[in-house]
């Protein structure tokens, strides 16, 4: 039997969409009669396109998920995860300023998971930097979550 992570834990911005949420969008967005999302500016909103998959994947294997943000658009952020219908797949959410250590160990304490028991995707060097001294095993996303980066993550957690 393969390990797997008590917590997969997902970054947002550049991560599980293509874009800042507290710059390169305008909240507030509104779901339109065709199910599209648009910002205020009608610009259309959008995730990567694998993202869904990956997250239907680990709720169908029953992997708990979250969130950790350092988005300063905490409104935003959070309006979008629901209008895309994505809040249902997250047992917890750290979205706002700051490091993202604070972020984990917060996890860490609502979800009862230690560190070492979690997989993290981010965008940002930075934040795998400081997140992997946790003992967390972090994957770095360059072009958006994909089912290939979830399986090398669920690889690099299997042999922790």
């Amino acid at each position: 039997m393969t390990k797997k992570p008590s917590l997969v834990v997902f970054d947002l911005d550049y991560t599980l969409w293509p874009f800042w949420v507290d710059t390169h969008v305008d909240p507030p967005f509104k779901k339109n009669s065709d199910g599209s999302i648009r910002d205020r500016n009608g610009q259309l909103v959008n995730l990567y396109p694998e993202v869904r998959a990956v997250l239907e994947r680990l709720h169908s294997e029953g992997i708990p998920m979250a969130v950790a943000s350092r988005t300063g658009e905490i409104r935003g952020a959070t309006q979008l995860l629901d209008l895309l219908s994505l809040s249902s797949y997250f047992r917890c959410t750290e979205i706002y300023p700051g490091s993202k250590v604070t972020h984990f160990q917060r996890l860490s304490q609502q979800s009862g998971v230690p560190l070492c028991q979690m997989l993290f995707f981010d965008d940002e060097s930075r934040n795998i930097y400081d997140v992997s001294k946790l003992g967390v095993t972090c994957i770095l996303v360059s072009n958006g979550m994909n089912l290939s980066l979830l399986n090398r993550g669920l690889e690099a957690f299997a042999h922790s």
